[in-house]
């Protein structure tokens, strides 16, 4: 789709495709299992923390099949989020780019943390990787909650490899 099509509004939004995957990997950051039983902090941080994680476990699903470029669509629905939620906060127009851009290079560089260790299915680096990553309760068990969570974004990975590229994109009930 050129430039001039997406700004005059004449073709469909690419992102339409994937924005039910986005919301799933919303809900699936939401789960209260997290929060209560692997002891991910309930605060901002710790929500991002998690959706940043989540977005990361799609995106090396889908970088592992014909659908590449539906992970650059997917991150494109991650930043289209996060701005609009800096505005709600009541960040600036000044800024936001600038924080969006901070956000960004936050999941680049988580996303490079957790891909080998998916890609590899090895839990320990994985747990490792979680336990720099993620914000967890004050007075938890880090190592043990890094665990959980490890275990549990692995099982997630696993279960998305058995789904083919069309039922992933539906996101509706599969997982």
């Amino acid at each position: 789709m050129s430039f001039l099509s997406r700004l005059l509004g004449t073709a469909p939004d690419p992102r339409e495709g994937v924005r039910p995957l986005w919301h799933r990997v919303v809900e699936l950051a939401r789960d209260p299992a997290y929060y209560a039983d692997c002891g991910v902090a309930d605060t901002i941080g710790g929500r991002f923390d998690l959706i940043t994680a989540m977005v990361s476990v799609m995106m090396v699903r889908l970088e592992a099949t014909d659908l590449r470029s539906e992970s650059a669509l997917l991150a494109e629905l991650f930043v289209e989020d996060m701005d609009g939620q800096l505005r709600e906060f009541g960040v600036n127009d000044v800024v936001v780019g600038k924080r969006v851009g901070k956000l960004m290079s936050v999941l680049g560089g988580r996303l490079g943390a957790y891909r080998g260790a998916l890609n590899a299915r090895d839990e320990a680096r994985l747990a490792a990787a979680v336990a720099r990553n993620v914000t967890f309760v004050e007075g938890a068990d880090e190592a043990a909650s890094a665990q959980k969570v490890a275990a549990r974004l692995l099982a997630l990975y696993d279960r998305l490899g058995r789904f083919d590229d069309k039922e992933l994109l539906k996101a509706s009930g599969i997982w």
